[in-house]
């Protein structure tokens, strides 16, 4: 007979399960609850708005596709064919802003994951566009396709995002012709929410469509009216929009999809020294692609987005932060989305790179923008995507994502039995209602240590970036891909196959 253990000397408390760290859940659908940041004053943004409209009749924008130019002539546009110029008038602009959603879904296979674009729900993007790949282990080199799946997968895994990015990092081993193909495979194998095509180019638009449809498990016509993409694409500020811009922006907004406009107005360069000055030609360049995608289909999904900045591209700096905030003004007053971004420009994962993310993202999300890109792994001004910076962002989002949680107000969270029942001068260390919750009372963090300097010293002395490089491996090597049907997971090889063999010889 085997002998019974002795008994406890601790006492059941009713305490819950002891967790030992985070959570990784995917983050649900954030709301701001609270008012809108402003830093313009009401005449100020009517002011900036109708500089704006002036800037598009009397300079209008050089409109580098003829069938872009024949959309704006059959509205009613000043076009001049031999400088491509196009001129719209402040009625024509509005009058296409009437049919433009302020608010709109974008279908993930993951039907949990829809991406809610609009009110006061808040989204987080990846970084997007680095040509560069980093972390401590293999350096600062260029990206490859496996960096680009590693970063789908570790977002995934971290679930702090409502979307992924079109181009996280450049994959340039594989050849440019074909290279939109095998990142979007790695989309749809490697994460189930929505993901964007690439911003350039009319070809990489219709394979997103083609691709995406498959996915779906529908045709491309059924996307117009269950949009699942988004675009994110530029302007060539400034006041130019080149043909391969147009020819993607086109055939998304034909298929009723989303498309992000973001001029590139770095002040003192591509666009005015002045803020006023950026924020006028922001809204200029943005106002006629909008006008474009409802002339070619009225109700197509548009966000107007931002990223005026500084000349060297100092992102995370007051000004920056003051373009946010008034960029996301704007698109209220327009009735439109808005897409901003965190980001900073220091060349390593630090102090800086970690201050700057945190103004730029506190700008974002108190200003009520709607899409916030470049959220989690953007480093050096947009130059490399970190692995260690994901994770330190990730840290910002979760926090974040907890801030913006309701705050309970319960009887029983009001607490008045235990306050009358702790002795004055005493503490609530063990009283029922602490012993009842403090297993899930509070954050519990991925990245911080919030251990004694003894402890911490005694487990290596690591810093956070140190510590973020032993957390992405482990997460790397815990991945678990999304469910995908294996018939869908084919489909895609097949086309993916298919267009690299015409694309190549073409």
């Amino acid at each position: 007979m085997t002998d019974a253990p002795p008994p406890s000397r601790r006492r059941d408390r009713g305490r819950a399960p002891r967790s030992t760290g985070p959570t990784l859940r995917a983050l649900p659908m954030l709301r701001n609850p609270w008012p809108p940041l402003e830093v313009l004053s009401a005449e100020q943004v009517e002011r900036i708005l109708t500089a704006s409209y002036r800037v598009l009749s009397e300079a209008g924008l050089e409109i580098r596709s003829a069938a872009a130019r024949e959309v704006f002539r059959r509205a009613g546009a000043l076009i001049d064919d031999d400088t491509q110029n196009v001129r719209l008038g402040r009625e024509l602009v509005e009058a296409q802003l009437l049919s433009a959603p302020e608010r709109f879904v974008l279908h993930a296979r993951n039907p949990a994951r829809h991406l809610h674009v609009g009110d006061n729900v808040v989204n987080f993007g990846p970084v997007n566009g680095a040509p560069n790949i980093r972390d401590l282990e293999g350096g600062r080199r260029y990206g490859d396709l496996e960096a680009f799946r590693n970063i789908l997968k570790l977002t995934h895994t971290l679930g702090v995002l409502h979307w992924q990015g079109g181009i996280v990092v450049e994959p340039v081993d594989i050849p440019v012709a074909v290279r939109h193909l095998a990142t979007y495979q790695a989309h749809i194998e490697c994460s189930d929410i929505v993901w964007a095509a690439r911003g350039i180019g009319g070809v990489q638009a219709e394979d997103a469509i083609a691709m995406s449809a498959i996915e779906h498990g529908c045709t491309p016509e059924d996307l117009i009216a269950r949009p699942t993409l988004m675009t994110v694409t530029n302007v060539n500020s400034p006041r130019r929009v080149d043909e391969e811009i147009l020819d993607n922006i086109m055939t998304m907004a034909r298929h009723g999809q989303c498309v992000v406009i973001t001029p590139f107005t770095l002040m003192g360069a591509m666009a005015p020294v002045t803020l006023a000055g950026a924020l006028v030609q922001q809204t200029a360049e943005a106002l006629a692609i909008v006008a474009l995608c409802q002339l070619l289909r009225p109700g197509t999904p548009c966000v107007m987005g931002s990223f005026t900045s500084n000349v060297d591209m100092r992102t995370g700096s007051p000004e920056y932060v003051q373009a946010v905030i008034a960029s996301a003004q704007l698109g209220r007053r327009l009735k439109l989305p808005v897409r901003t971004s965190a980001v900073n420009a220091s060349p390593t994962v630090d102090a800086q790179s970690t201050y700057e993310t945190a103004f730029s993202l506190q700008a974002a999300i108190l200003s009520s923008s709607h899409l916030i890109n470049h959220a989690a792994g953007w480093l050096e001004g947009g130059l490399s995507a970190s692995l260690e910076k994901i994770i330190v962002d990730a840290e910002l989002l979760r926090s974040w994502a907890e801030i913006l949680k309701p705050v309970d107000f319960t009887d029983d969270d009001l607490a008045v039995e235990a306050i009358k029942e702790t002795p004055a001068g005493g503490h609530f260390f063990g009283s029922a209602h602490t012993l009842a919750r403090y297993e899930t009372a509070f954050y519990r963090p991925l990245l911080s240590d919030w251990s004694n300097y003894e402890n911490w010293r005694d487990a290596g002395s690591r810093n956070a970036t140190e510590r973020a490089t032993g957390i992405w491996k482990k997460l790397l090597a815990e991945y678990v891909a999304p469910a995908l049907d294996p018939a869908v997971r084919e489909a895609i090889a097949a086309y993916v196959a298919r267009r690299s063999t015409e694309l190549s010889a073409a």
